[in-house]
């Protein structure tokens, strides 16, 4: 076959066209690049999640075991827990309360410890 007869045209056609039909698949099927941001319309659905709010007051797999204004009674906390082998952590919050947080399975015994 020479290649003056044009056929070969037809694999490079075939490929262009190819990518264009794929194109207007995804085009018509909504996969289209948008340059404007547009307010999330399932960012009601949000409110109810702690991992999408910007608070401080999720703090993952801890819990608050006690709540103190003073961060030297915090570390004194953690040192009556810390003895009783519970292990723990503090955390300031927002409004400058500190938190003393320890794990969910020994929130019980570390309460009873600090009253």
């Amino acid at each position: 076959m020479p290649p003056s007869d044009g056929w070969y045209l037809l694999g490079p056609f075939i490929a262009v066209s190819l990518v264009g039909f794929l194109g207007a698949i995804f085009w018509r099927m909504g996969l289209q690049w948008h340059e404007e941001t547009r307010e999330d319309p399932l960012r009601d659905l949000y409110d109810g999640l702690a991992i999408f709010h910007d608070h401080g007051d999720d703090f993952g797999l801890l819990c608050p075991a006690a709540a103190t204004d003073d961060a030297d009674l915090a570390d004194e906390i953690k040192g009556v827990l810390a003895t009783a082998g519970i292990r723990s952590t503090s955390a300031v919050r927002p409004d400058g309360r500190v938190l003393v947080l320890v794990f969910p399975e020994e929130v019980e015994e570390a309460r009873r410890l600090v009253l």
